[in-house]
């Protein structure tokens, strides 16, 4: 099964970086580009255990379905979300994150496996890892811009306040 492993520096506090990669709503801008959208579950706000989430997205110009479920969550320091149903056999996607003085070290690492046996075995070493792993890294990207100026405000006020209505 192909792995991703990413690490990402921020210079931000812990908590801060461990919220924005749970929000929905930071996962809709940072997917802008695939017009990413909810279709099912968790509308806006942050994701917690056992929350799923059902997005719509169009890659490779294809739109595609795929619904996740965190599995595993330890504020601030770890979660996990699984595809339940969508294009993947398997996707598995671990969210680690270490304090480093003042700053946050992200470690993800993305296990993922497309079905149809060898076809699909070759379209995951020649297209889908090198794909994913900029997807991911945009994304982080996203996390870092939005934690490390005043744009994290916005966002996670949007999801406190959507917490205290809901």
């Amino acid at each position: 099964m192909p792995r991703i492993k990413l690490i990402t520096s921020v210079n931000a506090p812990i908590e801060r970086c461990f919220d924005l990669a749970r929000s929905v709503d930071l996962h809709k801008i940072s997917m802008h580009h695939s017009r990413e959208e909810i279709a099912d579950g968790i509308e806006s706000g942050l994701m917690n255990l056992h929350d799923t989430v059902t997005w719509k997205g169009t890659h490779f110009g294809i739109r595609f379905t795929l619904q996740s479920a965190i599995t595993r969550f330890s504020r601030p320091f770890s979660f996990t979300d699984e595809m339940v149903r969508g294009p993947f056999k398997t996707m598995v996607h671990d969210h680690y994150f270490y304090r480093a003085g003042s700053s946050t070290t992200m470690v993800d690492d993305f296990y993922f496996q497309s079905p149809w046996g060898l076809p699909g075995q070759l379209a995951d070493a020649l297209i889908l890892k090198t794909y994913l792993s900029r997807l991911l890294a945009q994304r982080n990207a996203i996390i870092k811009q939005h934690a490390e100026s005043d744009g994290w405000k916005q966002v996670l006020q949007q999801a406190s306040a959507q917490n205290t209505q809901g």
